[in-house]
C-alpha cells in the first residue's frame, strides 16, 4: 500500500497552516508553523504569487494531505462524487469523513489520522461485529465500530481516549468510552465537517 512517508511537518509548512497532523505536539511550541512559518526549501521565504490554478491546487493538496491520501485515491473519491446525486463538493468531503480511518480518529481511539490508519490496518477494530483492516471502509448509519477485546490495553489508544473531550466528537457520531465503542447515528452533512477545506475550489480544478 503507498503511503506518504516524509517528514508530516513539511505538508504543514507547504499549506501555510496547521494540519494538526501530528497530535498533540502541533498544540506546543515544537510545532513547526510556529517555528518556521514559510514554505520548505530554499526558495520558501520569497514572497508567493498564486494564480486562480495555484489556489485551486493547494486547496486540494491540503484536502489530501489532511486525509492522508495520496492523488489517484483522492481523485477517485471526487469522481465517485460527482457521480451522486447533490453537490460534488459536499459528496466528496463526506465521503472522506466516512471513512474508516477518519471515524476512529474523530471517535477519539487514535491523536492522529495516521495512527488510527495503522490501527485499523493492523486489524484491532470490529465493525458491526466483524473485524475490518481496510482504512478505505465507508462506515455505514447504524454501524458500531469498536475496538477488540483483546486490544484495548494498548497504551496509545487509552490515552487518546483520556484527551477525547478536549476535541470532542461530531454530533453525527457517538462514543462509549467504558465499552470501546463507538457508532455513526447518521451520515454527516457539510455543516457537520468542520475541517478548514473549500471545497468548491476542489471542484473547479478538477473540471477544468
Amino acid at each position: 500500500m503507498a503511503r506518504y512517508r516524509e517528514a508530516v511537518c513539511r505538508l504543514c509548512r507547504r499549506e501555510g497552516m496547521e494540519l494538526y497532523l501530528k497530535g498533540d505536539r502541533c498544540f506546543t511550541d515544537k510545532c513547526a508553523i510556529k517555528r518556521r512559518g514559510y514554505p520548505p526549501g530554499q526558495h520558501g521565504q520569497r514572497r508567493p504569487k498564486h494564480s486562480d490554478y495555484g489556489v485551486q491546487l493547494r486547496e486540494k493538496q491540503k484536502a489530501r494531505r489532511i486525509y492522508g491520501l495520496l492523488e489517484k485515491q483522492f481523485h477517485n473519491y471526487f469522481e465517485k462524487a460527482d457521480r451522486m446525486k447533490g453537490r460534488t463538493g459536499d459528496n466528496l468531503l463526506i465521503l472522506l469523513e466516512r471513512r474508516l480511518d477518519n471515524v476512529v480518529f474523530k471517535l477519539g481511539f487514535a491523536v492522529t489520522r495516521r495512527e488510527s490508519r495503522q490501527l485499523v490496518r493492523h486489524g484491532h477494530f470490529l465493525v458491526a461485529g466483524r473485524r475490518v483492516n481496510i482504512p478505505s471502509y465507508l462506515v455505514r448509519p447504524g454501524d458500531v465500530v469498536e475496538i477488540r477485546e483483546r486490544s484495548r490495553k494498548i497504551l496509545s489508544v487509552n490515552e487518546a481516549l483520556d484527551a477525547v473531550a478536549r476535541k470532542g466528537i461530531p454530533v453525527w457520531l457517538e462514543l462509549e468510552r467504558e465499552n470501546f465503542r463507538g457508532s455513526v447515528k447518521a451520515l454527516p452533512s457539510r455543516a457537520d465537517i468542520t475541517e478548514p477545506i473549500q471545497e468548491q475550489l476542489i471542484v473547479e480544478l478538477y473540471s477544468k
